[in-house]
């Protein structure tokens, strides 16, 4: 097999850890097998972090590694005061447009030599391939440790669903006084645990749902659909819950929304739990309403209560899975803590996000937008 040719007029890289010629294709070196990419990817977060983009990126290595000076400092390779010396000047030249790595700047003045920069520099680099081997190591088994979470609730979730069956079946025929009479009592208590039941099931099928979408992803029927379709579903759907705790429930759909094309059953779950959570966090005699506007190109949805509000601190924590802002035992309000992040996962998969604005004490508001062109932008 052909060697790789080197560019016309241009030296081959050498590895900064031992100095073997490199491949002009290698990721490692073939000699030492240091990472090759490691120096790209500091390079590139050097760049971004201030290079002028017309100024040429050195070749030198120093010039992707942080904070020489100070790893010169703690090897004993170089004074504090001569350290100051070099910035002080590379500062200078800085202010009159000059860029200097700090590198360049110790050569230059004679504090260091070429071969004690270098060695310095090529040590640094392996600590920083070595800690980002460790890094991704972690990483994956993170990953590994949420597959099998995610495994695991599946399996548990779908193990759940023929003893409710069961369970539901039954209920609903004594219910029926199918199974015999039953006094006024029964049927109270009866109906209560048929509750029970309907929102065991809804949270079981929430698991799924949240498992499902965590190895597989979500999967959308895309369809042409009314915001006034979808909002009467969810509306009704939340009607009953809303009037048992005391809320006013209140559209304010604008006119003139032309159809859009999404998910239907997906977004309508996706109201119904905004609406829900909303009316769950609001006390009785408050309002919660489900607006729509036009604001071309897309459409804005909201759901906005007059209820408890959220700290500010706390926003981000209620997209968590599996968490309460309210952790303990005799917490008020129940839940698994999965529909935020389920809403969030379904409008990630129709192109939008959730922006969430609250105030402790006045409600909160839920917004997201989809574009009138397709399943979002």
């Amino acid at each position: 097999m052909d060697q790789p040719q080197a560019p016309a007029k241009r030296e081959l890289l050498a590895c900064p850890q031992c100095q073997h010629p490199l491949p002009g294709d290698a990721r490692t070196c073939p000699n030492c097998g240091v990472d090759l990419a490691l120096l790209a990817l500091l390079a590139e977060r050097a760049f971004l972090e201030g290079v002028p983009q017309s100024a040429p990126l050195p070749d030198t290595p120093e010039s992707v590694v942080p904070r020489i000076g100070e790893y010169l400092l703690e090897q004993g390779l170089l004074q504090p005061a001569q350290l100051e010396r070099a910035l002080q000047e590379q500062r200078k030249l800085n202010q009159k447009g000059t860029r200097r790595l700090l590198g360049q700047t110790l050569l230059e003045m004679g504090l260091v030599d070429r071969e004690t920069l270098d060695r310095a520099v090529t040590r640094q680099i392996i600590s920083l391939h070595a800690a980002l081997q460790d890094a991704n190591r972690a990483l994956e088994r993170l990953t590994e440790l949420n597959q099998i979470k995610a495994n695991l609730i599946s399996n548990v979730s779908h193990e759940l669903r023929t003893p409710l069956a069961h369970i539901k079946g039954y209920v609903e025929l004594m219910a029926d006084s199918q199974l015999g009479p039953l006094s006024d009592d029964q049927t109270r208590a009866l109906g209560v645990v048929q509750r029970a039941v309907d929102r065991l099931g809804r949270l079981i099928e929430d698991l799924i749902e949240f498992s499902t979408a965590s190895r597989e992803g979500l999967a959308l029927h895309l369809q042409r659909v009314t915001v006034q379709e979808m909002a009467s579903q969810a509306l009704e759907r939340s009607h009953e819950k809303a009037e048992k705790a005391g809320v006013h429930l209140v559209a304010e759909l604008a006119d003139g929304i032309p159809p859009l094309t999404a998910d239907p059953v997906r977004l309508t779950w996706v109201l119904h739990q905004l609406l829900d959570n909303a009316i769950k966090f609001t006390p009785g005699g408050g309002q919660v309403s489900l607006r729509a506007r036009l604001e071309p190109p897309a459409v804005l949805i909201s759901v906005v209560d007059t209820g408890i509000g959220i700290a500010e601190a706390r926003l981000e924590e209620i997209f968590e899975p599996f968490h309460q802002l309210d952790g303990s035992p005799t917490r008020r309000y129940g839940g698994t803590g999965l529909g935020l992040s389920l809403v969030k996962l379904i409008l990630s998969a129709h192109g939008t996000q959730l922006s969430v604005h609250s105030e402790e004490g006045k409600g909160s508001a839920f917004s997201f937008a989809l574009s009138l062109d397709g399943a979002g932008e």
